[in-house]
Parts: structure tokens; C-alpha cells; sequence
């Protein structure tokens, strides 16, 4: 299927990539601006860095319980109206959430808006479904390669405007954010075409939109199987990573705002490079099952030499070292997608953002859990990163079930594929 074979819902504009990707890039300019300055901000409404670690806890549970409950909601929904109307949803909400986050005087505020922002935020699960939509099933690993390019864009622009604004005023970024989030709702309305052609789009069923329902049927898709282990288990571990970063290098080496912006700045341009530039060369020659594993066992080095840092230097050496990680991801992605058809994959991508959304709930119960215990430790002390080391255990996990799931489906990478 070509980017002009689907006509989009603004005027006769067909969709395509370039469409998607420039309202990607704006959402996570947007999310990432605040990243670096959410956990300072909680602070504020914390007395010591144990009441910090448990604030922040609070804020970022309820983003992800929300987000569980919704993400599927939200998916079933753009397989029924289209993919546009629930993007506008999502960046309305993104950007009363931000608004209101910028204006809160109370603990309490932070964690009714996070409530309110996980529950009308599943962009990430409808963008995915967009490109599934206008793409072709084997040209789809090289498309989310593109996506996550863009993706990883927002976050090399968004963390370090957050820190260098966050730098002036802890309150600013998420001002910058709103007014970010009201402009792609804007190009949503105006430019962005509806990706979803009406013979491909189905009712809508509370019964099959509830989250339990869509995790069910995400295991039950032909070609999946154990990958939902794998996804439950690296995405885990990725949200206990995204949950500790910024208060791990604040205690362990003093970051504030903006060091940790640029930190998050060298995590973007390498998901672009390797997400846009390096992945359609890898999946050339690396098959589809094996650089998923090749990636999990380089996170689980990753993390573990993270955990032990001794230096803010060697952050920053391990991101350009994990280049497999970035890639394994997309690549699971497109061998889900490929498994769903073409009326279902909004409500399969928002199963897999339901996914995540459970594994988001528990992330920072673990992660800052962990945080809470070594909180008070001496700076630099090598157990401050308990985290990282249990990243590293779910990383292990992760590529044991990985092995096993290929192992017994030989086939499985026939769908990735083969960039040109």
C-alpha cells in the first residue's frame, strides 16, 4: 500500500509519513520538555529526598494507571471514527495537563492532572497505528524505524529545552509545553489527513476496547505469543530506567535540570541515528529474531555498567554503546503489527500502550521503591544504582523468553523487513 493509496479526512490529502512524523516530532518536543524538570518540580512539595522519591511515586503511578485503562479505550476508538479524532483528543488533553501542571500549588493537583493526562494520552499507540495504516507489512520495520527516528527527535530537542528553561524557572517548560501541545492540535486540525479508509474501520465494543480483553487478544494474535513476555519485561524495564534517571544522577552525581536535559539529549540523537539512519542497514543483514536478542543482551551490559557509573562521563559513553537496544524495540513492533490486520490496528497498538501502561503502573512503584531505600546513601555510592541492576535482571528475562519464543518459531522474521 503507497502513502497516496489512503485519502486522508482533511479535504483529499493523502496520508503519508511526512504528515505523521512532523505531529510525532511536536507530541514529543511537547512531553520531553517536561521530563527534566517533573521530578525537581514534585520536590518542591517534598521536604527530604525519601518524601521526593515517594511524591514523585504517586505522580507517576497515577499517570500510568490511567494510561492502562485508557490506551485501549482511546485505540478502539480511532479504529472506529479514525486516527485523527483521537490524536486531537490526545493533544488537547496533553495540553490542559501541562497548563494546569504549571499552576499547581499542591501535591495533590500533580497527581489529578497525571490522572487526567494518562487517561487521554495514547498518541505514541495511534501514531503506530497511522503507519500501520498507509505502509505495506513488510516495508513496516523501516517506517517505525522512521517514527522512532522522529521520536527519538522530540527527545533530543524537548529534554534540553526542559532543562535549559527549567534552568530559569522550574514552572516554564510546562508552559512551553502547552502552547507546544495547542500547536499540534492546530496541525492536527488543519493539516493532519485521516489515515483510517472507511471499509477498514470497525464498531466500537466496550467488551473488546477494556484493557484485560485487548491483552488477551494481543497474546492470542498468530506469530506473538511469548513476544508479549518480552515486550511486558523490556518495557518494564525501560519505564523503571525512565522513572530513575533523573533522580538517580542527581543523587549519585549532583545533576540538576540542565545536566540531566543533556543527558536526554544524547538518548535522542542516538535513537535517531540508529532508529533513522543505521536500523534499515541492520535489518539487511541481522535477522529479525536476532537483533531483537542482540539488543536485549547489549541493555542488560548497559544497565549494569549504568548501575556501577562512577563518573557522569560514562552515561554518556554507554548510550553511544547501547546501539543494538534502540534498535530492538522497533523491531518487535513491526512483527505485532504485521500480525494484526488492517481493522485492528488501532486497538492492537493501544493493547501493546496497555502493555506498557501496566508495566508504567508498576515501574515506579519499583524504581522509585528502589530509589526510596538508597536515597539517603552517600553520593557516588555504587548501591545508589539498585535500579539499573534490576533493569539489567529484566533485561536477562526479557532475552531468555525472547530465545525461547524464536527458537520454537523459526519463521517469525519472515514479515520484518528488508529496507531498500
Amino acid at each position: 500500500m503507497s502513502d497516496s493509496a489512503v485519502q486522508g479526512g482533511t479535504g483529499k490529502r493523502a496520508a503519508g509519513m511526512g504528515f505523521i512524523m512532523i505531529a510525532v516530532l511536536i507530541d514529543m518536543i511537547s512531553i520531553g520538555l517536561i521530563i527534566p524538570v517533573l521530578p525537581p518540580l514534585v520536590g518542591t512539595f517534598a521536604g527530604s529526598a525519601s518524601e521526593h522519591t515517594l511524591a514523585y511515586l504517586a505522580v507517576t503511578v497515577a499517570f500510568g494507571i490511567a494510561n492502562f485503562i485508557g490506551a485501549p479505550v482511546l485505540g478502539a476508538l480511532s479504529d472506529r471514527y479514525g486516527r485523527r479524532p483521537v490524536m486531537l483528543i490526545g493533544f488537547s488533553g496533553l495540553a490542559l495537563s501541562f497548563f494546569t501542571t504549571a499552576m499547581a500549588t499542591a501535591l495533590w493537583m500533580l497527581v489529578l492532572v497525571r490522572l487526567f493526562s494518562g487517561a487521554m494520552q495514547a498518541n505514541a499507540a495511534v501514531a503506530n497505528a497511522y503507519v500501520a495504516d498507509i505502509t505495506a507489512p513488510e516495508d513496516r520495520a523501516k517506517r517505525f524505524g522512521m517514527l522512532g527516528a522522529a521520536f527519538g527527535m522530540g527527545f533530543i530537542l524537548g529534554p534540553v529545552m526542559g532543562g535549559i528553561l527549567g534552568d530559569i524557572d522550574l514552572h516554564l517548560p510546562f508552559y512551553v509545553a502547552g502552547v507546544l501541545a495547542l500547536t499540534n492540535w492546530v496541525y492536527g486540525y488543519f493539516v493532519l489527513p485521516e489515515s483510517l479508509k472507511p471499509e477498514n474501520r470497525r464498531p466500537f465494543e466496550w467488551r473488546a476496547a477494556n484493557p484485560v480483553a485487548s491483552l488477551r487478544k494481543l497474546g492470542a494474535l498468530k506469530g506473538v505469543g511469548g513476544l508479549v513476555f518480552v515486550i511486558g519485561l523490556s518495557s518494564l524495564a525501560q519505564l523503571v530506567l525512565h522513572t530513575s534517571w533523573v533522580l538517580y544522577t542527581t543523587f549519585k552525581f549532583g545533576w540538576g535540570p540542565k545536566e540531566n536535559g543533556l543527558s536526554l539529549f544524547a538518548v535522542g540523537v542516538m535513537s535517531v541515528l540508529v532508529q533513522g539512519f543505521l536500523l534499515k542497514h541492520l535489518i539487511k543483514h541481522i535477522s529479525g529474531p536476532r537483533l531483537v536478542m542482540l539488543g536485549l543482551a547489549s541493555s542488560v551490559v548497559t544497565n549494569l555498567v549504568w548501575g556501577g557509573a562512577t563518573a557522569g562521563w560514562m552515561m554518556y559513553a554507554v548510550i553511544v554503546f547501547n546501539v543494538l537496544g534502540f534498535a530492538a524495540g522497533t523491531v518487535m513492533q513491526s512483527l505485532i503489527s504485521n500480525a494484526a490486520d488492517a481493522r485492528t490496528q488501532g486497538q492492537t497498538m493501544g493493547a501493546v500502550a496497555s502493555l506498557n501502561s501496566v508495566m508504567a503502573v508498576l515501574a515506579p512503584v519499583l524504581g522509585s521503591g528502589l530509589m526510596y531505600f538508597v536515597s539517603e546513601l552517600p553520593r557516588g555510592d555504587w548501591r545508589i544504582g539498585a535500579p539499573f541492576y534490576f533493569c539489567a535482571v529484566l533485561q536477562a528475562l526479557s532475552l531468555f523468553f525472547a530465545w525461547r519464543h524464536f527458537s520454537r518459531s523459526p519463521g517469525a522474521d519472515a514479515t520484518v523487513a528488508q529496507a531498500s
